[in-house]
């Protein structure tokens, strides 16, 4: 199920921690797999998030399935907990990234390009899943198997 979740989603919450303020900063991402299966995004330095980032890389991802009928609290999701690497244009395996991303985002190629986008690898570290009513697991990353998507 976690494995269907990080294959499957196009978004995800990105939840980080803003210096100097008392709690989290939450926001909507882009969301893709790096060549290896790493989770990936795409994100520019004038957003909040990606500050943030840069003061302290510790960041809670939530992939939700897709919406099904009935209770959402009874539909899956995975909340990664990682660390973001920065991957900037002209850094090793830049190219890459960028080639494999707009596979999975064609339409980020209008901005992929532009100097203040990066690509932000999420190095996880532990996961919650919850499949639903009393179906909440923790896992390690070695648990995810984190190859790449098919």
């Amino acid at each position: 199920m976690a494995q269907g979740l990080l294959t499957q989603a196009l978004t995800a919450a990105l939840a980080v921690l803003e210096p100097g303020t008392s709690a989290p900063l939450a926001s909507r991402i882009a969301f893709g797999r790096a060549p290896d299966g790493q989770p990936l995004s795409l994100i520019s330095d004038l957003a909040a998030h990606s500050r943030a980032l840069s003061g302290d890389p510790r960041c809670s991802l939530l992939l939700d399935g897709p919406a099904g009928r009935g209770d959402p609290l009874n539909q899956p999701r995975l909340t990664l907990q990682a660390r973001a690497v920065f991957v900037r244009h002209g850094d090793t395996g830049h190219a890459a990234l960028h080639h494999h991303y707009l596979a999975q985002h064609p339409k980020a190629r209008l901005y992929a390009g532009f100097a203040d986008f990066a690509f932000v690898l999420f190095g996880v570290e532990r996961a919650m899943l919850n499949g639903g009513f009393g179906k909440a697991y923790r896992l390690t990353a070695a648990d995810l198997d984190l190859a790449p998507p098919r």
